[in-house]
């Protein structure tokens, strides 16, 4: 039963297998509106890849398109010289977003220091404005070394 489980009735494509199609994926997905320093506002469309059984935006969707906006919007404010990575996500799964639905997401730096930067995330859809998802993240920064 299990070895079911884990059987895909279609085969993989290959755009999909390489070790970057993680990202791809969810790329393909969000189209960037702005950038400004300490914040950045995209557009998600919600497409059947990152759906779940029940119709609506997958969990795990959510929270990598999360990681991906947190990143970028550390970066608006963490030199380039600093090696940032994400320490601690935490998602609050209000309501789902529908398929085919667009979903302004809208990230802002809310405290950023020597060491960790804290960004907020919302997820709104376009239509109504209406709160579905909201996450809050915790991005380290490395410290730079001296030679």
């Amino acid at each position: 039963m299990i070895d079911e489980f884990f059987k895909f009735s279609t085969p993989i494509p290959p755009n999909l297998s390489h070790p970057d199609a993680y990202s791809d994926l969810f790329r393909s997905c969000l189209k960037v509106q702005s950038i400004e320093r300490g914040k950045i506002s995209c557009l998600l469309t919600v497409k059947l890849p990152i759906l779940n059984i029940y119709g609506g935006m997958h969990g795990g969707a959510v929270a990598s398109v999360a990681e991906l906006v947190s990143h970028a919007c550390a970066r608006t404010v963490v030199g380039k010289d600093k090696e940032i990575f994400l320490g601690e996500l935490s998602t609050s799964y209000l309501s789902a977003a529908p398929n085919k639905a667009n979903v302004i997401v809208d990230g802002s730096v809310v405290r950023s220091g020597r060491n960790l930067t804290v960004v907020a995330v919302e997820f709104k859809t376009e239509e109504s404005g209406k709160l579905v998802y909201t996450s809050r993240a915790t991005i380290y920064h490395l410290p730079t070394a001296r030679l």
